[in-house]
């Protein structure tokens, strides 16, 4: 077990405890969606292979941008109810996931990581992309990063 899904274990365990039935329900669906990314990833005939905290928060973020986008739904649809829902389960998320970048920062990221790769054209983005990729999981949209890249490489 990762350093960070001992964490949100701990997290359950207080919440349970402390009888806060919605923090406990989006730590459960945390939970979950961790266990599967573990019984995902095994091979044919092994145990649940454990994840690294660079995995548990790739499907931290993943849970938040899925949550985001049925907050933008819900919220074209009227449905207040639901959208108090889904930012709770994302508030709940975002304890676990390393502090997001600023604009600035991010730029910056991204004019090293170009320099880096030595990236001059459109050719280089996925090599960019790459290293960034794991520089800046969970603490980037890399649709934004993308675009950002994009822009810098003069596509």
């Amino acid at each position: 077990m990762s350093e960070l899904q001992a964490r949100i274990a701990a997290a359950t365990t207080a919440a349970m405890r402390g009888r806060q039935r919605d923090r406990v329900k989006a730590l459960r669906l945390v939970n979950a969606a961790i266990k599967q990314a573990e019984i995902d990833g095994r091979k044919p005939g092994a145990e649940r292979t454990a994840l690294a905290d660079e995995d548990v928060v790739a499907v931290l973020a993943k849970m938040r941008k899925q949550r985001q986008d049925s907050i933008a739904q819900f919220a074209d649809a009227g449905r207040t109810d639901l959208v108090a829902i889904e930012e709770s389960e994302v508030a709940v998320i975002e304890e676990f996931l390393p502090t997001a970048l600023s604009a600035e920062a991010l730029e910056a990221e991204v004019a090293s990581a170009i320099a880096a790769a030595e990236a001059t054209s459109m050719r280089d983005m996925g090599r960019v992309m790459g290293a960034l990729k794991k520089q800046l999981a969970g603490r980037a949209d890399l649709g934004a990063v993308s675009r950002l890249v994009r822009a810098a490489l003069g596509g």
